[in-house]
């Protein structure tokens, strides 16, 4: 069953995702393509599209892609069910409302465009001299590019996306210097947030839909993507060390509320970790809980250990004090990952601590 769609941009978007590479839909337009024929494709209430067109012939036939090619040959339109699974009409002709404004020049785009508007619906048409792919999808309209094109794009779109993840990385090896020191701020916490913001911000509206529109020819770069974003995941820790009198669920969601101009403002930031707006981030003395340090240590221990540790000493500086016995004490610690902890917390701070004094 296809995603429920909430608004115009969900819509075009996941018409974009039914034509990407790899798809059906894709490789029937293809042949479309390389036949030199054009075609008209209408997704949508199959109800709303039937009145409003006329003629042609009534099916109930699985989509497949040299089927559709074929039905594509006749002059008129083919109608599918939403999902784009089953042909429901082909060879019909279209019968939009002439009022309806449209910009088109061509008969089959003009058209197109208009019965996208008034049914509400996806219409994919191919341009037989063009040699070109539009998407209509409700009042939207989208030029369909090539692949090259679009490993070019998201080939810069990520040479962007690794810029900020390295400023990112910067401010994160920064404030692990100042937990492990004793001497983090809020500013600190609120740039490294600041910085992750802006990272998964490029990342979802630059990144992600050219991902999703190369489909299989995108494997790839997704694989280089998710490799690329682990400070981004690493960062968002930073809220469940920091934040108080809400849950990090709450503050992640009033993060990504943020506007561009409110996510540059550390006040902003230190509102939603649960701070006043009076406070100071520059002269706030801030102790994490460690959940995103002892996670940095070697061996990955599991989240309850962490969460258990936390519980225990309640802050990083106090768990950085504890000795082995008192390590011991805690449930699902035993010896040897008590010597572990403490092994990977001196190598963590001579890493840290050695490398700041260079």
């Amino acid at each position: 069953m296809p995603k429920r769609i909430v608004n115009e941009e969900d819509a075009l978007n996941q018409a974009i995702r039914m034509i990407a590479p790899g798809t059906p839909l894709r490789e029937a337009i293809s042949m479309i393509l390389q036949a030199g024929t054009g075609a008209v494709i209408c997704m949508g209430d199959v109800n709303r599209l039937a009145r409003l067109s006329e003629g042609g012939v009534e099916l109930d036939a699985e989509m497949r892609p040299q089927l559709l090619y074929e039905l594509c040959k006749m002059d008129g339109a083919i109608i599918l069910d939403e999902a784009g699974k089953r042909i429901r009409y082909a060879n019909r002709f279209l019968k939009p409302n002439t009022r309806i404004p449209s910009d088109e020049t061509g008969t089959r785009h003009r058209v197109s465009q208009r019965i996208a508007v008034q049914a509400k619906c996806t219409v994919i048409t191919v341009s037989q001299r063009r040699a070109s792919v539009t998407i209509y999808c409700h009042g939207r309209k989208y030029a369909v590019r090539t692949v090259q094109a679009l490993v070019n794009k998201v080939t810069q779109a990520m040479h962007t996306l690794e810029r900020y993840i390295h400023a990112l990385q910067s401010e994160l090896a920064e404030l692990t210097i100042r937990e492990l020191a004793g001497w983090s701020t809020l500013a600190d916490a609120c740039r490294v947030l600041q910085r992750r913001e802006m990272a998964e911000r490029i990342y979802r509206r630059e990144v992600l839909p050219l991902i999703d529109e190369l489909g299989d020819e995108g494997r790839m770069v997704r694989l280089q993507v998710v490799e690329m974003r682990k400070p981004v995941e690493d960062a968002l820790l930073v809220v469940r060390d920091y934040v108080k009198d809400r849950t990090e669920e709450q503050a992640q969601d009033r993060l990504r509320a943020l506007s561009e101009t409110e996510v540059l403002g550390q006040g902003n930031i230190s509102q939603i970790l649960g701070y006043g707006s009076t406070t100071r981030p520059q002269e706030t003395l801030v102790i994490p809980r460690g959940y995103r340090v002892l996670g940095m240590l070697g061996g990955r221990f599991p989240d309850t250990i962490i969460r258990n540790l936390v519980d225990r000493f309640g802050n990083l500086q106090e768990i950085l004090g504890a000795t082995r016995e008192q390590l011991v004490e805690v449930e699902g610690v035993g010896d040897v990952i008590a010597e572990r902890i403490l092994n990977g917390l001196d190598l963590l701070k001579k890493q840290y601590l050695v490398d700041s004094r260079r």
